[in-house]
């Protein structure tokens, strides 16, 4: 196989998704002078909403805060991957990354030399060429899930099915579902999103549930935003202003979820009833036994699914799977549920850092063995920031505050002289609690709760965790001091460095 010659940039930004043509933007914007290149493996832009091609596939979050800062959202608050690709396409187009981007490139490795201050990263290309970058830092992007492999639990009897079997992240598009009986196997966002899809396609959808999901039921609208531009207001201000709503909204949902949980979940009912009636029976497919937000709540856009429940194009069955059959799935209690199709809504592979080998001065990176730093940083590995969003907020808010915070501390390590930093605990940190990644009491979802020892470990201060509450982060990640005693620059601590200074 051919390998070409190094090619170096000041920074490199793995990953051409949400996060990765948001940090370009920022990186720009916030220090000109640095080089970059974006390596993506995809044959194109868009990351997950690439992926997905199942019916109906649209946002789950509002486009207001899941859309950029920097680029106002100017359409239905909840949007579908076509319009998400397209908004991405013109903040690519706007600001000329698309120069930057290397399609299709597969990172292999990744190491790094402290005798040089250099990651070497090592890629292959579709044609199997094999390229060499280095870089001063690694910015990455890439998410945190499979794109290729889905999780597909290992029930009984799945040879015996006769039917089609799919999972919602691999499926075609081409597939005519008219007529058809689907089973759709998940309660979640996907589920969610594909049942009345399939509906509106011609199919007869069963939906067969473990457990219910609370769900978020709204007109597909925001009266502000049409009211602010009824009257003349411009788009960067409506975008601001509706995203400053929206935030607020949901930081009122998520305070109430946990100080007045009985409360919020009337306040939910309801929202469903305005769809589907006052004699709507929520039992017993409708009765989550968790507290709302506690999971992910599910957004619902003009309440869509529940009407196509009431209309009766859509079942509703709470069981588990005791095997499949050759028509279809047997439950738990006995109920046979013919399918000619089965969609498997059953999650995400956790993919820690994309499954990338790393090492560091030779020696292999262990995610797990590493503590993070406000879930960007990670003990033992230098010049390297993850992008990890929220579970209760859009992802996107934290891709603009991490690429504040990675442009700032950029241009502090070219104001000091410094060309390598990593995060350490001080000793005020050594009796800390050393814990897993999230605290699963307040948070816990599935997919992160079966992969949750390869995470990263967190400690019991803010600084040494993803707190996952954005409405903290906004105020205290732009007041991170790169000065304070955490931050290691080549090789001393920013506070000893500074003591020393002013001595």
């Amino acid at each position: 196989m051919a390998v070409q010659a190094p090619q170096h940039v000041d920074v490199l930004i793995v990953g051409a998704g949400i996060s990765g043509i948001g940090s370009a933007k920022h990186l720009q914007d916030q220090c000109p002078g640095k080089t970059y290149t974006i390596l993506e493996s995809k044959d194109t832009f868009g990351g997950t909403w690439e992926t997905h091609k199942y019916p109906g596939i649209r946002s789950d979050s509002d486009l207001y805060t899941f859309g950029y800062r920097f680029k106002p959202w100017v359409g239905a608050p909840i949007a579908s991957a076509e319009e998400i690709l397209r908004y991405m396409g013109e903040v690519i187009a706007d600001n000329h990354i698309d120069q930057h981007i290397r399609y299709g490139h597969t990172i292999t490795s990744c190491s790094w030399s402290s005798a040089d201050n250099l990651w070497t990263v090592n890629a292959r290309r579709k044609d199997g060429t094999e390229l060499v970058f280095t870089a001063g830092f690694l910015w990455m992007c890439q998410g945190y899930y499979d794109h290729k492999t889905p999780y597909i639990p290992d029930w009984a009897g799945m040879a015996d099915y006769k039917g089609q079997f799919v999972h919602a992240q691999l499926w075609d598009p081409k597939t005519d579902v008219s007529g058809k009986r689907v089973l759709v196997i998940g309660s979640g966002a996907t589920a969610a999103t594909i049942v009345p899809a399939l509906c509106d396609a011609g199919a007869k959808v069963t939906m067969l549930q473990r457990s219910p999901t609370w769900f978020y039921c709204a007109p597909n609208v925001s009266e502000l935003a049409d009211r602010l531009r009824t009257i003349g207001v411009d788009e960067e201000t409506v975008h601001r202003v509706v995203r400053q709503d929206y935030i607020y909204n949901f930081y009122e949902m998520d305070r109430r979820s946990r100080e007045e949980p009985e409360a919020m979940a009337e306040d939910l009912r309801a929202l469903i009833r305005g769809y589907v009636g006052e004699d709507f029976n929520f039992e017993p497919h409708f009765t989550p036994k968790y507290r709302p937000w506690q999971q992910r709540l599910a957004q619902l856009p003009d309440g869509d699914m529940f009407k196509h429940v009431v209309a009766g194009n859509a079942a509703v069955v709470t069981d588990t799977i005791d095997t499949f059959t050759a028509n279809g799935v047997r439950t738990s209690s006995g109920q046979e549920i013919e399918a000619d199709i089965v969609v498997a809504c059953t999650g995400f592979r956790l993919s820690v850092l994309g499954e990338i080998p790393f090492s560091v001065d030779g020696q292999a990176v262990n995610w797990a063995d590493t503590v993070n730093y406000r879930g960007m940083m990670f003990t033992g590995v230098p010049n390297l920031v993850w992008v990890f969003g929220y579970f209760r907020a859009s992802w996107t808010l934290r891709v603009d505050i991490v690429g504040d915070f990675v442009c700032k501390l950029l241009n502090h390590m070219d104001s000091e002289g410094a060309h390598k930093v990593e995060v350490a605990l001080r000793p005020e940190d050594a009796d800390m609690p050393i814990l897993p990644w999230i605290d699963g009491d307040n948070f816990n979802p599935t997919y992160l709760m079966r992969d949750l020892d390869r995470m990263p470990k967190r400690g019991d201060k803010p600084e040494w965790q993803h707190n996952q509450d954005y409405w903290s982060e906004r105020n205290e990640i732009p007041a991170i001091d790169p000065a304070a005693a955490e931050f290691v620059y080549d090789g001393q601590r920013a506070e000893a460095a500074a003591l020393e200074a002013a001595e």
